[in-house]
């Protein structure tokens, strides 16, 4: 696992790649490739190989001025590639990347039907704030959750 590789978003070929990952893990809420482009401009997005191999993106959003000082994580593993620590590893470098955007909160979002995400958020911290359904007549509600100030009281080191 050592050949883990990570970059950012920044061309068509890793733009596609982050869409390919998102669309499968998030089947309700496709996203175009220029939604994904949109998203480029406000957000830190990279994507993860095992050597060529795709296993999964990322998305970093950061503090603004409408959520104060909190920053939300999103790491996506696909299926086949969970269970192996890169969930972890991706993790941790979006908890880097939070702490250097200021963030003094720490939150995330998982898909209800995504057991696996949810376990692994919990593991990792993650407390459910509420449950909420994107658009009307979705089925499958989303699930934000915050780092526990317990498990994050380093985001000031």
């Amino acid at each position: 696992m050592t050949d883990l590789r990570i970059q950012a978003v920044d061309d068509d070929a890793s733009i596609h790649d982050w869409q390919y990952a998102h669309n499968l893990i998030i089947p309700g809420d496709v996203l175009s490739l220029d939604d994904v482009r949109a998203r480029t401009s406000c957000n830190r997005m990279e994507v993860a190989y095992l050597g060529d191999i795709l296993v999964g993106c990322t998305t970093v959003r950061p503090p603004t001025g409408d959520n104060g000082a909190t920053a939300t994580v999103i790491a996506r593993v696909l299926p086949e590639y969970r269970r192996r620590g890169l969930g972890t590893r991706l993790y941790e470098r979006m908890l880097g990347q939070a702490r250097a955007l200021d963030a003094q909160v720490i939150e995330t979002v998982v898909l209800a039907s995504n057991p696996d995400g949810l376990r692994f958020a919990e593991e990792h911290g993650f407390v459910e704030l509420e449950r909420y359904l994107l658009r009307e007549g979705d089925t499958v509600p989303w699930i934000e959750l915050r780092l526990a100030r317990s498990a994050g009281q380093d985001l000031a080191q």
